[in-house]
């Protein structure tokens, strides 16, 4: 067995190792070098970078400078304050303030109280002239009149205890009384020398603290992050100097008083404070309403914490700032489920609705007001609409005609309160929800041919998801559509109707629809609307159909709620519910109502009336030819004047005629030949030319039916 040789071999770097076969070689690797060591200056830095960058170190470097600067801040402060005292300097900031305002009525008033403040420091120094004198005067005569007092009194104190000594008794005990006060207050001195400094230190520390007059990176980090912070006029003068406005900026700089001038009282409302803000000269109240967002980050607020609206006065912004997280706090459960006695006035009353930003109740009045409540979906939209309905629904006089295009059962239970009740979103459905609103127009029609005087029970016409019955291709079988806005639509046309001439008679129209476009919600029966909401929305633009110009050019936004986050808030724009003198709309948070509370309600409601039949659909009667019928009742007569042939038709079939008026007449008579024309000066319908519609048609082999 053949032996290996171990050669420990050390070769040099570059020296390649020579033969060994059959040898095992083992190089061996010289053991590296040691480390060397970190400088001390290296380790020194860096212990000195951990302890100045640790938070302890920070927090107590900001202490210290924050405790510091209270105190020196503070004396600036009662300084400043000691010097407004004394001189005429606080009168002239708020002078050169009101001129830079442009406000020069206020600014001679300021002017005013200067020369009286000067002439009233100019006497107060020429009785200093004479003022050492009389406190001479005064100090002889009282040290005088004290003496004597004393001696008296020794003498009465002398003759009752008969002893002569007692005559300077009092005298000598207020010498002794004095010179003990001398010892006190050599005693007490060289503390106070020393206690005196650091109490005065300590009265200035307490107001720089209570100003916090300290830079932002001192302070805590409570009050470093604003949550919370309240709002006070200095900071509202410094959002607003921080805004981006040049204009207003530079105004403000040049301001003596530092834009102060410019703020009215800052007033508790509900869950946030109001401030009035009158604009210097050259900056409009639209430049601060663009700048919402920028405007609530500097008040240390969220956007839809801030509200700016237009009051009347001029060049003014009305600023309400919430309290942090305020408005993501509910609000309570609506009277209407609270309170089981609460019944409704439709004509007196205002249905609760919730509460304003201020955390008032807001109501709203319903009498003879059209509705329009718009919004995205999922917002509340339909639960806003259904709490109207459901406060007046405990006013028995009160009629509804119910047509739900979403058809899930937010309405259901009306069932057996409303008259009618279509609940479903196919077209078919929107073609009873237009005959039901087409129904509700030839009602309107009756109540305005009734006689002068005659009251009417309140009849609302209550159409939620109504863009479904905007949008609905489907025709009739005259080729009219039931949707779109022209003028052969028939479900606009019903609406515009009931617009025009329903209020007068108690017939009204509520509507709710979601995302208005000129599509889904025409232009028309927008304006048409008095009450008019709007929950949150995407665009600008949305927000004016919804609402018009004339609110969100005043500060209506809904486009800035929180779609998700501010579910059951809206804006509304309506003469029947109290707004804030010079604003035209209020943002109100609804109550919500869910379905056990709406189902208690309509129970209420139910107990008022005598029983109501609700109808799922829309009964149509037989099929009538107008065409024919007009013949019939024509008679043997050669011409009949149009009134009477209407008042015959109505009695030959009351269901299919009734509340007929000249318009339906033309309309059915149109394109046939047999057009009313005047004869002796009046409408007339000639049986002759009706004879010959008829035998053409039947020749046409077409066919007519209403």
């Amino acid at each position: 067995m053949s032996e290996n040789v171990v050669n420990l071999h050390k070769s040099p770097a570059n020296e390649p190792p020579a033969d060994t076969a059959g040898v095992t070689t083992l190089t061996v690797v010289p053991d590296p070098a040691p480390a060397k060591p970190v400088p001390l200056w290296v380790r020194s830095r860096r212990a000195v970078r951990t302890v100045v960058t640790h938070e302890s170190t920070k927090t107590t470097v900001r202490a210290v400078a924050r405790h510091g600067l209270y105190t020196v801040n503070g004396g600036r402060i009662v300084a400043r304050r000691t010097w407004d005292g004394k001189t005429g300097a606080r009168y002239e900031r708020m002078l050169r303030a009101a001129e830079a305002a442009g406000n020069y009525e206020v600014a001679e008033e300021w002017e005013e109280r200067l020369q009286r403040f000067r002439e009233a420091r100019h006497r107060r120094r020429m009785d200093l002239l004479h003022s050492p004198l009389d406190v001479a005067k005064g100090v002889g005569v009282g040290v005088g009149m004290s003496i004597g007092l004393l001696v008296a009194l020794g003498v009465v104190m002398a003759i009752n205890n008969h002893d002569v000594t007692d005559v300077i008794t009092p005298l000598a005990a207020t010498v002794e009384f004095i010179g003990t006060l001398i010892r006190i207050v050599q005693v007490v001195w060289p503390y106070a020398t020393v206690l005196g400094p650091l109490f005065a230190l300590l009265a200035l520390w307490a107001v720089g603290s209570k100003q916090q007059a300290a830079p932002a990176w001192a302070l805590p980090d409570n009050v470093r992050n604003g949550e919370g912070e309240p709002i006070t006029p200095s900071i509202v003068v410094k959002a607003l100097r921080d805004l981006g406005v040049p204009a207003l900026r530079k105004a403000i700089t040049e301001m003596g008083d530092a834009g102060a001038s410019m703020l009215g009282p800052i007033r508790i409302a509900g869950c946030g404070v109001e401030v009035d803000v009158t604009l210097p000269s050259g900056v409009s109240t639209n430049e601060v309403q663009q700048r919402r967002r920028k405007l609530a980050e500097n008040l240390t607020r969220h956007e839809h914490e801030v509200f700016i609206t237009i009051p009347q006065a001029a060049r003014t912004v009305r600023l309400w700032v919430a309290d942090s997280g305020a408005l993501d706090e509910p609000i309570g459960p609506s009277p209407l489920v609270t309170d089981d006695t609460m019944t409704a006035d439709y004509a007196k009353g205002k249905a609760p609705w919730g509460q304003d930003l201020r955390g008032d109740a807001a109501a709203l009045s319903l009498y003879q007001r059209h509705l329009l409540i718009t919004g995205l979906s999922n917002q509340g939209k339909t639960v806003a609409l259904r709490s109207l309905a459901l406060w007046l629904a405990l006013d028995k006089s009160v009629r509804f005609l119910m047509g739900d295009l979403k058809g899930v059962g937010d309405w259901a239970m009306f069932d057996g309160l409303a008259d009618t009740l279509i609940q479903g979103p196919t077209d078919d459905h929107v073609i009873q929800v237009t005959e039901m609103v087409e129904g509700a127009v030839d009602e309107m029609n009756r109540r305005i041919q009734a006689p002068p005087g005659t009251t009417f029970p309140p009849l609302i016409v209550l159409v939620d998801e109504a863009q479904v019955a905007f949008m609905c291709p489907a025709k009739d079988d005259d080729k009219r559509p039931y949707g779109g806005s022209k003028a052969n639509s028939r479900y606009f046309m019903a609406v515009r109707k009931i617009h025009n001439q329903g209020r007068a008679v108690n017939v009204l129209m509520w509507q709710g629809t979601q995302d208005p476009t000129n599509e889904n919600l025409p232009k028309l029966v927008r304006e048409g609307a008095h009450t008019r909401a709007s929950l949150a929305l995407g665009t600008e633009s949305q927000a004016r159909m919804a609402l018009g110009d004339k609110a969100v050019d005043g500060g209506a936004a809904p486009n800035l709620l929180r779609p998700g986050l501010d579910r059951g808030t809206l804006v509304v724009a309506s003469d029947g519910i109290d707004i804030p003198a010079g604003q035209s709309s209020i943002t109100v948070r609804t109550h919500y109502i869910d379905d056990d509370g709406a189902n208690a309600i309509t129970t209420r409601a139910k107990a008022l009336r005598d029983g109501v039949t609700t109808l799922h659909a829309i009964e149509r009667g037989e099929e009538r030819d107008p065409l024919a019928d007009i013949a019939a009742v024509l008679g043997d007569a050669s011409r009949v004047r149009t009134q009477e042939v209407i008042t015959r038709l109505a009695a030959r079939n009351a269901d299919a005629y009734q509340g007929w008026t000249f318009l339906d007449l033309k309309r059915v008579l149109d394109g046939t030949g047999a057009e009313p024309y005047k004869s002796d000066g009046v409408m007339v319908v000639a049986r002759e030319r009706i004879e010959r519609a008829l035998a053409n048609r039947d020749t046409d082999g077409s066919a007519s039916a209403s």
